[in-house]
């Protein structure tokens, strides 16, 4: 199928959302990281349906209010924001189609929803929490691609109402990521296949909370979670989740779709939030 027929296929409603833990940039290259194949399997065995658009909730943009990238229909730019890794990293492209549309309609749900300012950038490109695990779900970089920032000046229950918002996309074929890591500090990684403890029971109470759909208790993470300040002491990288929770629906079911770790402490877990039919 060319990428014409497919960018005029009949438009599917999605019913999921994704918080995709991308862990480390080297997830990009480095062949023995677990969360690779996971990724590269995505449209086949985790979600086969395709998307008019992505939206991503990327951990690596923080603004002060919500600002989507309404760049242009061509290529977007790949931005490489992080340093002293190989250079191959730095020759990888993922020129995906920008979404102004979708840009201009997440504003516009956003704004309908009592988010009094939300901001355009009309320049800026796709950050590696969106372009690295993009480019192992969907290689052909030929599905429009639109960022929407994070505040890491508000707290996770505004951020699970932003996504309550959003969840209108759904049913106009858009595909809702956050893209973040379960854990995320940076500070007590370690160059060994053991799993630091704190971090397996911050993981394990993660997995266990939205199993039984206690969404409230995600949203007072920082109260209710062990080692919640280890295993987040800023909370860019978990954000995400709230937006793809929030997105997901009240209702909806919570599924552990991967789970890896490396470095001790990064955890590459991966949830789908389904609403029910």
């Amino acid at each position: 199928m060319n990428l014409n027929s497919k960018m005029t296929a009949p438009m599917m409603k999605i019913k999921d959302t994704f918080y995709i833990s991308h862990g480390s940039p080297t997830l990009s290259i480095d062949e023995s990281l677990p969360a690779r194949p996971f990724l590269q399997s995505f449209q086949e065995k985790v979600y086969p349906t395709r998307p008019s658009s992505i939206l991503v909730i990327s951990a690596h943009w923080e603004t002060t209010f919500p600002t989507v990238n309404a760049v242009s229909d061509g290529p977007s730019d790949t931005i490489y924001d992080f340093y002293g890794f190989p250079k191959s990293m730095y020759q990888l492209k993922y020129p995906a189609p920008g979404a102004p549309k979708l840009a201009k309609r997440v504003k516009e749900l956003l704004m309908s929803s009592g988010f009094e300012r939300v901001d355009e950038d009309k320049e800026r490109g796709l950050d590696h929490g969106t372009w690295v695990p993009l480019m192992l779900m969907y290689p052909d970089a030929d599905i429009p691609v639109c960022q929407l920032s994070i505040q890491t000046n508000r707290d996770a229950t505004y951020h699970y109402n932003m996504g309550k918002a959003l969840a209108p996309l759904k049913e106009e074929g858009v595909l809702i990521v956050g893209s973040g890591a379960a854990t995320h500090n940076l500070r007590m990684i370690r160059d060994t296949t053991s799993v630091e403890p704190w971090a397996r029971e911050f993981d394990a109470w993660l997995e266990e909370t939205l199993i039984d759909g206690r969404y409230e208790d995600v949203n007072n993470y920082k109260e209710k979670a062990p080692h919640a300040a280890l295993a987040h002491p800023w909370p860019d990288h978990f954000y995400p989740l709230h937006v793809a929770m929030g997105a997901g629906g009240v209702d909806s079911n919570a599924e552990l779709i991967h789970r890896s770790w490396s470095l001790s402490s990064l955890s590459y877990a991966s949830y789908k939030f389904t609403a029910p039919a």
